[in-house]
């Protein structure tokens, strides 16, 4: 069973830096698209960042240049390294998983993800 866990998530000021992890268990990372996803209170969930099952990487643009997603395949942990945080980036942050990749990890759809973790909350402050 494929189970997504987070972490690293918590209050920062604005400019300030966070790293979040996801620890998978249940399959390998190198095989599935994996990426990071964010919703806040009143707004509709949104890709952040992911990796394709080709090692590809893909961004929202509000968050390019300053978040970077990386991965251990040894270790089954995704990161996501957020800089220069704004308060806008206040939001739960998910961990998000599907099988292959493609179009739909490369455009972050996030109802073709069938694996997602609990979340974890990132308040940024002004």
């Amino acid at each position: 069973q494929v189970q997504l866990v987070e972490s690293g998530g918590g209050s920062v000021q604005a400019g300030g830096s966070l790293r979040l992890s996801c620890e998978a268990s249940g399959y390998t990372y190198s095989t599935y698209c994996i990426g990071w996803f964010r919703q806040a209170p009143g707004k509709e969930r949104e890709g952040v960042a992911a990796f394709d099952s080709d090692g590809s990487t893909s961004y929202a643009d509000a968050v390019k240049g300053r978040f970077t997603i990386s991965k251990d395949d040894d270790k089954n942990v995704l990161y996501l390294q957020m800089n220069s945080l704004k308060p806008e980036d206040t939001a739960m942050y998910y961990c998000a998983a599907g099988l292959g990749g493609g179009g739909y990890c490369r455009e972050m759809l996030g109802d073709l993800f069938g694996y997602w973790g609990q979340g974890t909350q990132v308040t940024v402050s002004s």
